[in-house]
């Protein structure tokens, strides 16, 4: 197959290539490096993944082996998470949810006798493109497991704790019904915007798992048919031998008559909270990935604690670079002067300085980041509006730190940087803030001289609005 790698980067993991033979057809190419990942478990998850075969289902078209990484080829989607995609929308109904549930339901059906899925949850809902009426594929397979028919055994703790069944808590043998629950989970988030468990402190939160403690309170449940949560009273049913199937649940009359049965009530109630559901579920990933990156810092930890405590100049921004690769070994060259060019576009926009900034980047540069509103954008004008009206303006100092970038090289002339970005700065009540970003950079060298083509930014905004 002749694969090349195209010019649509998505993070440090993942890079859109394409297959140029027989037709044009565009794929993700998703990149572990092997000292970093168990062989084993890779190879489970593509084992998994070539066998289920499902139109709703990300599929894997191959998985390469080299020395120090192993390449797994999926279907490239590009819609963005369903979750997100309801709160864009202009209408929303209880019919929508239905039939959305009908998919996870048929998905839990037609996965596999020989595999329970424990995926099931909004992050893994994807939309295959960003045209009206896109297919909605699950993806990432890293905690599905195999096993053989209706098998019943204690396969692990794994799984988002809010989508956890009881029997998983109490460490009971489990099998197919813990994805019946994911999706009544799932359904009562669809319908009002909020999870049926919710607690900060964990250990509640399991308490109220394991007691199937949750209700419909009014009055954002007053306006849902008593089908959806008759349904969603099955799917949660703490016993699981007495738990709905997914078959039992295709044809339920809330799924299977949903024209007649489910209400088409425009639901602006739900898309507003489910906005807010989503905005934590971000914020809880974004402290997550802070604490793991945290634990590779050892000895060094207790010195970037006390940089992030020491004033910046108020002359000029500073940028400091917090890099321990795990296996110890030194950066090479090539890789110290992408980080070096990444330093200096991150001054740039610090130091309001858009000619430093345009120098740095090449004239189409796309990118995708939180003031686009998930859009893409190409070319500078778009960056420029922020130069001129904000950071230009702004007299007060920012330190930013570079948190343990990783380059990966590219042929000869290319290059692609991932770091996360923790911004400090003062406020205009003159109070010391900080924001965290997590961004991955495109770099391409022409002319001798490297140029940024491609950024993508999640997480806060990559400068300071305030």
């Amino acid at each position: 197959r002749n694969l090349k790698i195209c010019d649509q980067f998505i993070d440090e993991h993942h890079t859109a290539i394409c297959d140029c033979y027989p037709e044009e057809a565009y794929y993700i190419w998703e990149c572990f490096f092997k000292r970093n990942i168990y062989h084993q478990k890779l190879e489970r998850e593509a084992r998994i993944c070539r066998m289920l075969k499902h139109p709703n289902i990300v599929r894997l078209h191959e998985s390469i082996a080299e020395e120090g990484f192993h390449y797994l080829v999926f279907d490239l989607v590009t819609g963005g998470e369903l979750f997100e995609d309801i709160v864009a929308r202009e209408y929303y109904s209880e019919a929508d949810a239905s039939e959305r549930e009908e998919l996870a339901a048929s998905l839990c059906v037609r996965s596999s006798q020989m595999i329970r899925l424990r995926v099931l949850q909004p992050e893994n809902l994807l939309l295959a493109s960003k045209m009206k009426g896109a297919a909605v594929k699950l993806a990432d397979f890293g905690l599905a497991i195999e096993v053989q028919g209706d098998q019943q055994a204690w396969f692990g703790f794994a799984g988002t704790p809010g989508y956890l069944s009881p029997e998983v808590l109490r460490k009971d043998p489990y099998g197919k019904p813990v994805d019946i629950w994911a999706c009544g989970v799932i359904l009562y988030i669809l319908l009002v915007g909020y999870p049926p468990f919710w607690d900060e402190d964990q250990h509640k939160l399991y308490q109220q798992i394991k007691a199937g403690a949750y209700d419909f309170p009014s009055p954002e449940w007053d306006t849902v048919t008593p089908e959806a949560k008759n349904l969603i009273n099955q799917m949660l049913t703490i016993n699981p031998a007495k738990r709905i199937t997914a078959e039992q649940a295709l044809k339920h009359p809330w799924v299977c008559q949903r024209s007649t049965v489910a209400s088409m009530m425009h639901r602006q109630e739900t898309v507003e909270c489910l906005r807010k559901f989503n905005a934590r579920r971000k914020l809880k990933g974004a402290i997550l990935t802070t604490m793991l990156v945290s634990r590779n810092f050892s000895g060094e930890l207790g010195k970037f604690i006390l940089k992030l405590l020491s004033p910046a100049s108020p002359q000029e921004a500073q940028t400091t670079v917090v890099h321990n690769p795990a296996d110890g070994t030194k950066v090479s060259p090539r890789k110290q002067e992408i980080i070096k060019m990444t330093e200096q576009l991150i001054e740039a926009i610090n130091n309001g300085d858009f000619d430093a900034y345009t120098r740095i980047c090449d004239p189409g540069l796309t990118s995708f980041e939180p003031e686009a509103l998930g859009n893409l954008v190409e070319g500078m004008d778009f960056h420029k509006f922020y130069f001129e009206n904000l950071l230009s303006k702004n007299s007060k100092p920012v330190h930013t730190t570079i948190l343990n970038p990783h380059v990966h090289l590219i042929g000869e002339d290319a290059a692609c940087i991932a770091y996360i970005r923790l911004t400090q700065y003062m406020d205009s009540q003159g109070r010391p803030r900080s924001c965290q970003s997590e961004e991955t950079r495109v770099w391409h060298r022409r002319d001798a001289k490297w140029l940024n083509v491609h950024f993508h930014c999640s997480g806060a905004p990559a400068a300071p609005l305030q």
